[in-house]
């Protein structure tokens, strides 16, 4: 075989194989001439221009040799071209002829899994006489970079030498699957037979290629240097020649071996290109016998290989990268290592997130204070006093020594009660210890004392009731068993707020809804529920009273029974007041009782208690009246006073039964006038002389007075100057006042022109000195600067 008519590699990526998967293009098989039986059936390409890109195109003019390169007798004319190049224009001429037109490339075929093979076998024009033997085949394989690696497109095309054309008899069309199935195949007429001389060169040329594929074998184990190719003039003394490139994505076999192939099936029996693997590439000898080929596509090759299968080298294709190795599962009671991890992560992040939400909270200054960490505003700056001993007896004023005098009294009172902002002053200042009176200014004249009315209402409730006494408030049982009526006991400091929720102004008052809980328990089938009032008689306004003070944020109509005197804000003591609280109280507990209000009535004597709930004691009450200078509480407590001396629960028998109590209980009640218990009536009169009096019975020495062990809890309830109740707020602020605070207890009185203070003070001698001052004609606030001004006067006084 000439040298330049070695089989090459493609040099172009055209695919004219198919238009699509598992399609056939018949291909025509000419019929053969006739020929000798005992031909040779050497292969001869016939002539026909080679297409551009053909595999086995000449790259040099070779030398005419008629028979083998060159045709004996004339040529005849190539046959037309079909849709499908036939063997001549895949294979193209011995000899070197002139290149056809470029035909137009056909559009990319559509990527397919598997596409479809074709097998063109074109036989050799024989004599008519000749035996029609089986022609040799060359088989050929191209793949488009284009088309996914899978199944690749193979063209087998087959051509017999060229003799006498033979037109009597047409080959058939041979549609071929792509899967070549390997085996043993019967002998067949006109091919080498491995008993005859002729297949002798074939068997050389096998033991070189099986030598080659274990030379191959070792380079791929223990590579070395690419070795010089081999000159192209060992393809020319090939005989036979055969490629196949195929993808070969299997992983290699251990030790080099490969899968077994499955047998050959049934001769004219095609398996499918899906069925079992893919078919192994297949290098088919002229004498029928068929052997593995080497995969060509994705392979190094070795640059030393047979002459008849020396190729161009191809770049080296790594395998694909294994996939990782499944995660183990984790064994019993062990967690994987990931979610341990995640774990331990998640662990630290919350142990910082404490860490640091525990520094800025000792950051600040509160919880650095109640630590007492290091850097504390209120740590101490240095070390530690020693300690000092100290006595558990608490000692109270001083009761013995020299007595305050009355000049020394008026000494400290004479500049601040000339002040023209008092207006008209009337006062009394006195000695408890000694019942003395140190001052004196018009003490003894009645004017109008506002809210210090509380003084003689709180001092008289605690003379004719026991100190202990509690205000009962009962919901009992109407003349129909599904009615309900509440009966107002006189405590108007129940309070609205859920039960566990104690009241700020009304410590330890009883609760709405314990009485309601009460209800639910003895009589579930509520349908009505009434209100008794009954137990406070007369108008719910006193005289003297204005339109707009009932109700107001100090006052609203009283009744025997209302909900935190009656404020719409339970917790604040300058809310708005509800107009007749107690009809309010009696539908709000219909509303938690699911039932309906039905408005006022008088309760069945001898009924059915449902429930019952008690306020704070007397003595509480006293002080509750005093510090927040409770209008509403004052009014009910006058009317107890009624109550408890027999008279009727009106303004005007509480004011009556209060002037009795105090009269009855040695104290002087000359001009006194009251016509409610608060002080809200402008028409309440009381001198200063009786407020002095009863704050010195209050804060005599135990056993002197008989009434102070009953008017000591007056005192306890009593505003402290610049802390608490009336005298929080704006008061003992000025620089003539400040040194007052703390020192100074009184009860406040306000009206419109009207200031007035009673209370106590301890003076700079440790003496206890009582007073009463009040501004008649004053405006309020420069009335209420002047007032304590004075009082802190004696504050300031050594009055001995």
């Amino acid at each position: 075989m000439p040298e330049n008519d070695q089989p090459m590699w493609p040099s172009s990526d055209e695919d004219r194989s198919s238009s699509g998967a598992r399609k056939t293009t018949p291909m025509s098989l000419p019929d053969p001439p006739a020929s000798p039986a005992e031909g040779s059936g050497v292969p001869k390409v016939t002539g026909s221009e080679p297409p551009k890109g053909s595999w086995f195109a000449a790259n040099v003019e070779p030398e005419p040799i008629p028979g083998l390169n060159a045709p004996a007798e004339e040529e005849p004319p190539p046959p037309p071209t079909t849709a499908k190049q036939d063997l001549a224009d895949r294979l193209g001429s011995r000899g070197s002829k002139p290149k056809p037109a470029e035909p137009e490339p056909e559009p990319a075929p559509t990527p397919v899994a598997e596409s479809t093979q074709y097998i063109q076998v074109k036989q050799a024009e024989l004599k008519p006489e000749a035996p029609v033997g089986e022609s040799t085949q060359y088989i050929e394989a191209e793949q488009e970079p284009e088309t996914p690696v899978g199944e690749s497109t193979q063209y087998i095309e087959a051509e017999a030498p060229e003799e006498k054309p033979d037109t009597r008899r047409k080959t058939p069309w041979v549609p071929v699957e792509r899967d070549v199935w390997p085996g043993d195949k019967p002998d067949r007429p006109g091919e080498p037979q491995p008993d005859k001389p002729e297949a002798q060169p074939w068997r050389e040329e096998l033991q070189l290629w099986r030598e080659e594929q274990q030379r191959r074998e070792e380079q791929l184990k223990h590579p070395e240097p690419p070795q010089p190719r081999q000159d192209f003039q060992q393809r020319a003394e090939a005989p036979w020649a055969q490629r196949l490139d195929v993808p070969d994505n299997r992983v290699a076999e251990p030790d080099g071996r490969r899968p077994g192939l499955p047998p050959e099936p049934p001769r004219g029996i095609v398996p499918p290109a899906s069925a079992g693997s893919l078919a192994r590439p297949m290098r088919i000898e002229p004498d029928g016998q068929r052997f593995d080929a080497e995969a060509t596509v994705g392979i190094e090759r070795p640059t030393q290989f047979p002459a008849a299968f020396q190729q161009q080298p191809q770049p080296r294709t790594e395998p694909p990268a294994e996939p990782p190795p499944p995660a183990e599962p984790a064994t019993a009671g062990e967690p994987p290592k990931k979610r341990r991890k995640g774990k331990i992560i998640a662990l630290v992040v919350v142990v910082l997130l404490l860490l640091a939400g525990g520094g800025v909270a000792a950051a600040m200054p509160k919880v650095s204070n109640r630590l007492g960490l290091p850097w504390a505003p209120n740590a101490p700056k240095g070390d530690s006093p020693d300690p000092v001993a100290a006595t558990r007896q608490l000692q109270g004023p001083d009761t013995a020594g020299q007595a305050p005098t009355a000049n020394g009294v008026k000494s400290v009172l004479t500049g601040p009660a000339g002040n023209s902002a008092l207006g008209q002053l009337n006062g009394s200042v006195v000695d408890p210890v000694s019942g003395t009176t140190l001052w004196d200014h018009s003490a003894s004249a009645a004017v109008t004392p506002a809210s210090t009315t509380k003084v003689l209402t709180t001092a008289a409730a605690l003379l004719a009731m026991d100190p202990n006494t509690r205000f009962s408030t009962k919901i009992v049982q109407g003349a129909d068993p599904g009615t309900a009526i509440l009966v107002g006991g006189g405590d108007v400091t129940l309070t609205a707020l859920p039960l566990g929720t104690e009241s700020p102004l009304y410590p330890g008052a009883a609760h709405v809804d314990d009485l309601v809980a009460q209800v639910k328990k003895a009589n579930p089938n509520v349908k009505k529920v009434q209100v008794d009032l009954s137990l406070f008689k007369g108008a719910t306004t006193a005289p003297g009273w204005a339109a707009g003070d009932a109700p107001s944020t100090f006052a609203t109509q009283i009744g025997s029974v209302m909900a935190d005197a009656g404020r719409q804000d339970p917790k604040n003591n300058n809310s708005m007041r509800v107009p007749n609280a107690g009809s309010v109280l009696a539908s709000t507990i219909a509303s938690k009782l699911s039932a309906s209000p039905g408005g006022q009535a008088a309760a069945p004597k001898d009924a059915k208690v449902l429930a019952e709930v008690k306020s704070a004691p007397l003595t509480e009450l006293v002080s509750d009246t005093m510090e927040l200078s409770d209008d509403v509480l004052a009014e009910a407590l006058a009317r107890h006073v009624a109550l408890a001396t027999g008279q009727e629960a009106t303004f005007a028998g509480g004011a009556a039964a209060t002037i009795k109590v105090l009269k009855d209980a040695g104290f002087d009640v000359a001009g006194v006038k009251l016509s409610d218990g608060s002080g809200i009536s402008t028409e309440n009169k009381i001198p200063a002389k009786l407020l002095t009096q009863l704050m010195a019975a209050a804060a005599a020495p135990e056993g002197k007075n008989p009434n102070t062990a009953k008017l000591r809890a007056m005192l306890a309830g009593l505003p402290v100057a610049g802390g608490s109740g009336t005298l929080a707020d704006k008061r003992f602020e000025t620089s003539a006042s400040q040194a007052g605070r703390g020192w100074v207890r009184a009860k406040t009185g306000t009206l419109t022109g009207v200031n007035t203070l009673a209370g106590l003070v301890l003076d700079q001698d440790g003496r206890v000195l009582v007073f009463a001052f009040m501004s008649n004609g004053s405006d309020q606030q420069p009335g209420r600067d002047a007032i304590d001004a004075l009082a802190t006067s004696l504050r300031k006084c050594g009055c001995s």
